[in-house]
């Protein structure tokens, strides 16, 4: 709620004042082009901060005697203004430390001079600067809100320049540019709010009134300009100004405004007279001109043109955004009452919604009563059969603001009816709550009566429409419902050919079997990768979790009546030959920096765990809990599994039989049960839990590794779930 408060917060002030910033920061931009352009910066001299008014002032004085007065221009050029010894008028630009003329005078350029007063009042004088300092002071408000947004779409302020997810041109750079941006925005911001607070504050800049008594100047002891003490003091740098005395009479003096104080120095001895030091308010306001207007240096007033072709591109950017999000609106044939199929979406900036329109568009091509809307519309659905629930995670593992509803709807809104469901969770590996908020659905969902989960919560990467395919074909296959090849992305010529190299299908015990694979040419495949084999020869794709044993693919497979993929697999014999294609499964690789990890499998689940621990070479601790039918069902996996007992490959291997007989009868959950300390322990020591089997045994030990998750540990198990401690590939 929150989140959502600063960014509606952060789109009015934008909206409302789109008109005067653009004004503001076009004439900003060209403005901080001026310390640069200006032509008298040629006349700067070397190491100008170490000139004293002991160097310069008797050099100007012997070539100029009848000086009127001296000016350090912002960007650290000398200006005089008097006479010569010949009495000729001079209004130049000299060399402090030789007295050289370097050229004559320019009074500000004309277009600068136009666009300067464009930027403070708009050519409406004392209305005009109010109506832009208020808008610099909203510029403030809009940059900090953006701040807090940034903060919390990185994941925290250490975060925020750590990897970007690359989405869309606007989206995408709108962030990064921000990271760079928004300190020199803020300042510009604050400036030129604090100028304009400045000069419409209630007390006036008092006006400085050096009080000298004639009466107390003296003439002795009397010094050359060179042994001043306090000329020797003070850096040209630090000079705004000097009027020079009028004549040699003992009551004429040197007035010399400095950034902080005005002096009024004897002109024969170089006692200060009298000194009026500015106020902090006073000189807080200089320091605000000089940030402000970029006069500091020229790569401050570079870093300003910068800062203010940002605020144009956040403009545009925003604009764009706005647009795109509100683009996202949802037209349905069907209202959610009278549809079998309900879509739900959480995003956040809305291009989470085009993966859901895909599906949405291929089910209403088949005739499909299909509702798709924000995960806040969730209500009683009377005719629903599935329910697809699409989302990403925002800020610390939170709801998208279009979600921030969904679970109390979902207490408030029971299902009336049996209702499959699927979650899917779109985020990025760049953060640390990887899809947390997916799995945290995906758990609420799990805890309902009415709801049946139809395939495991799929997790999709950097918005990979190769992921999302794999969710897209595991869901049709489950769901009974075809896609086309266009939604699925199949390309039969990415297709590979795989000789069948052993099989155990002749003599499958409990209707599963192992068949092992030899690609015809050298491929990378991991154990946890999945195959996709085309068992009809058309796009229908199914798919099988691999494990990598003597290099070879190895599949274990449970023979289903009538089922297309198993039937065919079966039916293969040694020697024969099949295209498929490895379809790259990261999410469920062996982990490379687990201090342990336990494998948690039931039946053919146990497939890829064969080969993550044929292949342990670096002996990383390794647990098997294992569920099966009956003892012999086991007997097809002994000789992997004692193999890697000995080479300690695997340290442990632990069993639950469900259909021995009455007094042995056991479930896998048990066994996590029983071992509840040891689960808890390899979560909080950064191991990992590893799951692969049926979605029903996914449940039962999710549900009980969440209680030990927040018995012993304080967390959720969604918690480590987002954080790659808990890895599910489950059907």
């Amino acid at each position: 709620m929150i989140i959502s408060l600063w960014r509606y917060s952060h789109l009015v002030l934008a909206v409302s004042s789109f008109l005067f910033l653009t004004l503001a920061a076009v004439t900003g931009l060209i403005l901080a082009f001026e310390p640069v352009v200006n032509p008298t910066n040629t006349y700067r001299v070397n190491d100008f901060s170490q000139i004293t008014l002991a160097q310069t002032l008797p050099v100007l004085k012997t070539n100029y005697p009848d000086l009127i007065d001296l000016t350090v221009e912002p960007n650290n050029v000398v200006s005089i203004n008097g006479s010569d010894a010949d009495g000729k008028n001079i209004h130049a630009y000299v060399n402090p430390l030789t007295g050289k003329l370097l050229g004559d005078y320019r009074e500000k350029n004309a277009f600068f001079q136009w666009t300067t007063t464009l930027h403070r009042s708009l050519f409406l004088h004392e209305t005009g600067r109010l109506i832009m300092g208020f808008t610099a002071f909203i510029l403030l408000l809009i940059t900090l809100s953006g701040l807090m947004l940034l903060i919390q779409r990185q994941r925290g302020i250490k975060r925020i320049f750590t990897r970007i997810v690359r989405e869309d041109f606007a989206q995408y750079y709108h962030v990064v540019l921000s990271r760079w941006a928004i300190i020199p925005i803020i300042i510009i911001a604050f400036t030129g709010a604090h100028l304009s607070l400045n000069r419409f504050g209630s007390k006036e800049a008092p006006k400085v009134n050096l009080d000298v008594n004639i009466d107390d100047i003296k003439t002795q002891p009397a010094q050359k300009l060179a042994d001043f003490t306090l000329f020797k003091n003070i850096k040209l740098s630090a000079v705004k100004s000097i009027e020079f005395p009028f004549s040699e009479d003992v009551e004429e003096y040197y007035v010399i405004k400095l950034k902080d104080r005005e002096l009024a120095v004897n002109q024969i001895t170089g006692d200060v007279l009298s000194q009026v030091v500015y106020p902090t308010s006073q000189q807080l306001a200089d320091l605000s001109l000089s940030i402000h207007t970029g006069n500091i240096n020229i790569v401050w007033a570079i870093i300003l043109a910068l800062a203010s072709a940002n605020i144009l591109f956040f403009i545009y950017s925003g604009f764009c955004i706005t647009w795109k999000r509100r683009a996202t609106s949802i037209k349905n044939k069907y209202s959610a009452k009278e549809s079998n199929f309900i879509i739900l979406v959480g995003s956040e900036n809305g291009s989470t919604f085009r993966f859901a329109q895909a599906i949405y568009n291929e089910l209403d091509s088949q005739g499909k009563t299909v509702f798709m809307g924000n995960m806040n519309h969730y209500a009683l659905f009377p005719k629903a059969e599935q329910l697809l629930v699409i989302t990403s995670t925002y800020g610390l593992g939170e709801a998208p603001s279009n979600a921030q509803k969904f679970k109390s709807l979902l207490e408030q809104y029971p299902q009336n009816q049996s209702v499959q469901f699927s979650v899917v969770g779109f985020g990025s590996h760049a953060y640390p709550d990887f899809c947390k908020f997916a799995f945290e659905v995906n758990h609420w969902l799990l805890h309902q009566q009415w709801a049946k989960p139809l395939v495991d919560v799929h997790t999709i990467n950097d918005k990979s429409e190769q992921e999302f395919s794999i969710w897209a074909e595991a869901w049709s296959q489950q769901a009974g419902i075809p896609l086309s090849p266009k939604m699925v992305k199949v390309e039969p010529a990415s297709l590979e050919a795989f000789e069948v190299m052993n099989t155990t299908s002749e003599k499958s015990v409990d209707d599963t079997f192992l068949i092992r694979f030899e690609a015809k040419r050298k491929l990378r495949a991991k154990s946890g990768d999945l195959l996709a084999i085309y068992p009809a020869n058309d796009h229908r794709e199914r798919l099988y979790s691999v494990g990598i044993c003597e290099k070879q693919i190895q599949l274990s497979v449970r023979l289903h009546p009538e089922g297309l993929g198993s039937g065919f697999l079966h039916r293969l014999k040694a020697g024969e030959t099949i295209q498929a294609r490895v379809i790259q499964n990261k999410h469920f690789h062996f982990p490379k920096k687990a201090t342990s990890v336990v494998m948690i499998c039931n039946g053919t689940g146990i497939a890829p765990f064969l080969g993550m621990i044929s292949q342990n070479k670096r002996k990383v601790p390794c647990y098997l809990y294992g569920g099966f039918r009956q003892q012999i069902s086991l007997e097809k996996y002994a000789p992997i599994l004692e193999s890697s007992l000995e080479n300690k490959g695997l340290i442990q291997f632990h069993t639950a039989f469900s259909r021995e007989t009455a007094l042995n009868k056991q479930y896998i959950g048990e066994l996590i049960a029983r071992d509840r300390d040891f689960i808890a322990q390899t979560l909080a020591s950064k191991g990992v839990i590893m799951l692969c089997g049926s979605l029903s045994m996914q449940k039962g030990v999710i549900e009980i590794i969440d209680k030990i998750c927040q018995s012993q540990l304080g967390n959720d198990v969604s918690f480590y779930q987002s954080r790659s401690q808990i890895l599910m590939d489950c059907y």
